[in-house]
Parts: structure tokens; C-alpha cells; sequence
């Protein structure tokens, strides 16, 4: 085990396909640490090969968190994912070791990581408005939402109705703007993040082939098993990427091909939004993803955080 001083929460981020699981594994044997998912959809059970998600031979008996932890007809939920993720990094540093957050869902790695109070839900004015984007389109919600908070429109995806809509429940709630409620770029403990990039034409190559290899590893047949554990009714799992399209393909709304095609230009979109939303964290360490030294790299960058506050 490497004996950084003063050995801060380590955190692998970036783009989808860039490696961040195997980095993350690497980082945690060598440091003597525990893995904690940041990883929306593997806090599924049962997700497994749409997610890409590690087996238990692959994590080498090194400790896993926030996997497996909601059953696919929940629905996720950032405060209590907050909650949970930083009981286990407390527990973790309290067992003298050290916690690996690995993931690219962005807001989850900051509620994480970050100073954020997650504002309040209401199921009635979640579902009025739900209902209001069904009736009259998301240009009509959106709309409204920059008249009543420009800074977040301009946040969120013009095409993210769920996004759109939550953000227009916490104004209704709070009186506040949603984007005062957008986490400070200051973390709760001593933390260094590392994030990994690639060539973005290496990047489309590689999603697409992880898309071919998840069909044929079997994520039609992992999908209709999660279909009689009500995954059509999960809110938040049966909109994955990967599943809603394998869904449509067993609705006979796809083809194989289609739902394959589909789910790779969905996963670079979604790789795209994921370079956008950590590029604009000053705090994160770059490294190239297929460095040759890139585990020596990252924990050099590890070591020097230690050493900037001994």
C-alpha cells in the first residue's frame, strides 16, 4: 500500500468509456481503499451489463459501495444518495482507509463531494407538472423556466423534461431560483479528483463498441428479467440508456440494429454533456485515460494533494 500523508477522498471522473471503473480498482488496491459508486444507474440491482458494471471477480475483493443498493422499480434519488455516499466515505476513513469515488453521473459526484443542500420534492407538484409536460411540451415548461430562472435554463439540456420540470417544482416550493440550490464548487473534506479524457473520435469508437459487445453479452435477455421485476414502472431505471432502447426493441418498436444505433448516439450525446459538466470544475486533475503510467500519474496527483496541506 502506498502512505500518502494526510490522504485526502480520491475521486475518478470524466466521459463514459474512458476507463474510470479500471482506474478506480487500481487506485484502490494500491491505496489500501474502498470503492464508492457514483454511477446513477449502478445503484441499480440487476444492471449490470447496460452499466457496465463491474462482477464481483473484476473488483478483486476490494470493497464496493452504492452498488446494487434500489431495486428497479425505485427511483433514484440525489438526497438520499447523498446521504448514503458520504456515510460510507465517514465509515471508510474511519476504518483508516481510504475512499474512491468513481463515476460520471455529475451531479451525484458533487453531491457527493461538494457543498449542496438538496431542495425539497413534493410528489403533487412533481405530478402536476409531469402531467403539464405531457399536455402541452417541454417548449411551453421550458419556456417558463427562463423567465423564472435564465441561470438554470441555460444549465439544463433543452431536451431534459424531467430536469425542466424538477427544476420548476423547487422554484414552486422554495421561492428561490433552482440554480441557487446548483452545489459550490467546495468540497466537504480534503478531496482530489482525477478525470480521465480522450480523443472524442476515440471516445464515439469505443461507446460504440461497448453498446455491440453489451447486445452480445446478453442485455436484451438482462432486460426482459428486470421486466418482471417492474422495471417498466421505474421511473428512473426504465429510462437508461441502453434499457429504454432495449425496451423498445422487445415492444417490437426497434430492431435490434435500431436499438443499437439509437443507443450509441444517445451515449455520445451523453458523453458530450458529461466532458461539458466536469470541464467546467477548475479543482479536476486531467490525465490522458490510455497514459501508460496513469495509475503512477493519478497517485501522483494524490500525493501532492497530501503534501499541499501537510
Amino acid at each position: 500500500m502506498s502512505e500518502i500523508p494526510g490522504s485526502p477522498v480520491v475521486a475518478v471522473v470524466g466521459p463514459t468509456a474512458t476507463g474510470k471503473s479500471e482506474l478506480g480498482l487500481a487506485l484502490a488496491e494500491r491505496l489500501g481503499g474502498e470503492v464508492v459508486n457514483a454511477d446513477a444507474m449502478q445503484l441499480y440491482r440487476g444492471m449490470d451489463i447496460g452499466t457496465a458494471k463491474l462482477s464481483l471477480e473484476q473488483r478483486r475483493g476490494i470493497a464496493h459501495h452504492q452498488l446494487d443498493v434500489l431495486e428497479v422499480r425505485e427511483e433514484a434519488s440525489v438526497a438520499a444518495y447523498q446521504r448514503h455516499a458520504r456515510a460510507d466515505i465517514a465509515a471508510i476513513g474511519a476504518r483508516g482507509r481510504i475512499a474512491v469515488l468513481v463515476g460520471g453521473s455529475g451531479l451525484y459526484v458533487r453531491a457527493a463531494l461538494d457543498r449542496l443542500d438538496i431542495p425539497p420534492t413534493d410528489r403533487t407538484v412533481r405530478a402536476r407538472l409531469e402531467a403539464e409536460l405531457a399536455d402541452v411540451g417541454i417548449d411551453v415548461l421550458r419556456a417558463r423556466l427562463v423567465a423564472l430562472d435564465p441561470t438554470a435554463a441555460d444549465a439544463i439540456e433543452p431536451r431534459n423534461g424531467r430536469r425542466i420540470v424538477r427544476a420548476l417544482e423547487v422554484v414552486e416550493l422554495t421561492g428561490r431560483p433552482f440554480s441557487a440550490s446548483l452545489p459550490a464548487r467546495e468540497h466537504v473534506r480534503p478531496t482530489v479528483v482525477v478525470g480521465l479524457v480522450a480523443d472524442r473520435s476515440l471516445l464515439d469508437a469505443r461507446v460504440d463498441e461497448r453498446v455491440r459487445r453489451m447486445w452480445r453479452q446478453g442485455l436484451v435477455d438482462e432486460v426482459r428479467t428486470l421486466v418482471t421485476q417492474g422495471l417498466r414502472d421505474g421511473r428512473t431505471a426504465s429510462k437508461a440508456l441502453g434499457y429504454s432502447q432495449a425496451l423498445a426493441h422487445l415492444d417490437g418498436t426497434m430492431t435490434p440494429a435500431e436499438a443499437q444505433e439509437a443507443t450509441a448516439t444517445a451515449t455520445r450525446r451523453y458523453a458530450r454533456r458529461q466532458e461539458s459538466w466536469f470541464r467546467a470544475d477548475p479543482r479536476i486533475v486531467w490525465l490522458p485515460h490510455d497514459a501508460r503510467d496513469l495509475v503512477d500519474r493519478a497517485l501522483a496527483a494524490v500525493g501532492a494533494a497530501g503534501r499541499m496541506r501537510a
